[in-house]
């Protein structure tokens, strides 16, 4: 071998491979370096969670409950439920600029767990889910919000919502696999999610709405993990509340987990 050559060669011990969890996190690392580069992406976990809370308190207290304190009890644990799974969609905004970008296509020749972009992408947004949380909670105490389940309550509640938009947020990446754009992404996505969030228990009591609308009000995975907010956040959570969005985590990570994945490595 050439002295030249032998120069710019390792000449230690090859590098261990990264575990999953290593991979993960470091993806998840790589997450929150785009957020200290672009700060402008903290504007949808702060203005916007912000804005939804005053807005619809105000907007709807009144007439719905007669008072804005009484129906913030009611309204801030679905407007966090709300605020956190409308940011999901940025997850499959940012994925799919990656693949645009041809990122994916160098990350999938590494050495490392395939599901570690994806997961670690996912866990750098659980960092904007809490902030999104902790200014809605700030804001509620601030205008009347008293949470008879003490801080134990609504942390449970914030862990229960987290966890449930992490398990969403793989719908978003099976569509950024799918869309041909970033804009494509948001615009399905937010397609999906309106109806979701608005067509729920998070703004009025399910049992006002007529028959047939309660009907899918019922099944409406937003509807159980409010119920579950709210619950926890009140001290009245049940088994059944939390059992419910433990199932929708649960089939939503099956269904579009491995699908995501299976047409990652499909793709050519």
């Amino acid at each position: 071998m050439p002295p030249d050559l032998r120069a710019v060669l390792a000449t230690g011990a090859r590098p261990a491979r990264p575990t999953p969890l290593a991979a993960s996190l470091t993806f998840g690392w790589r997450a929150l370096l785009k957020i200290r580069h672009v700060p402008e992406q903290l504007f949808d976990v702060t203005v916007f969670p912000i804005m939804l809370t005053l807005m619809f308190t105000y907007l709807f207290g009144g007439a719905l409950a007669g008072s804005t304190q009484e129906y913030v009890q009611f309204l801030l644990p679905g407007i966090l439920v709300q605020a956190i799974v409308m940011i999901t969609v940025y997850t499959g905004v940012t994925v799919n600029t990656d693949i645009t970008k041809g990122v994916f296509d160098r990350l999938r020749s590494l050495p490392i767990w395939q599901p570690s972009a994806f997961v670690g992408a996912l866990l750098g947004d659980v960092f904007r889910y809490s902030i999104a949380a902790v200014l809605i909670l700030a804001l509620g105490l601030a205008i009347g919000f008293r949470p008879e389940g003490g801080a134990l309550g609504v942390l449970a509640a914030v862990a229960v919502v987290i966890a449930f938009s992490f398990s969403l947020t793989w719908v978003w990446t099976v569509l950024a696999m799918v869309l041909r754009t970033p804009n494509s992404v948001m615009g399905v996505s937010m397609m999906i999610l309106f109806p979701l969030t608005f067509v729920s228990n998070i703004f009025v009591r399910q049992e006002t709405l007529p028959g047939w609308l309660q009907a899918f009000v019922d099944v409406n995975p937003i509807t159980h993990t409010t119920n579950a907010s709210r619950g926890l956040m009140h001290g009245v959570a049940t088994a059944e509340q939390l059992g419910w969005v433990a199932l929708s985590c649960a089939l939503l990570l099956i269904v579009f987990g491995p699908l995501t994945m299976r047409m990652y490595r499909g793709r050519s």
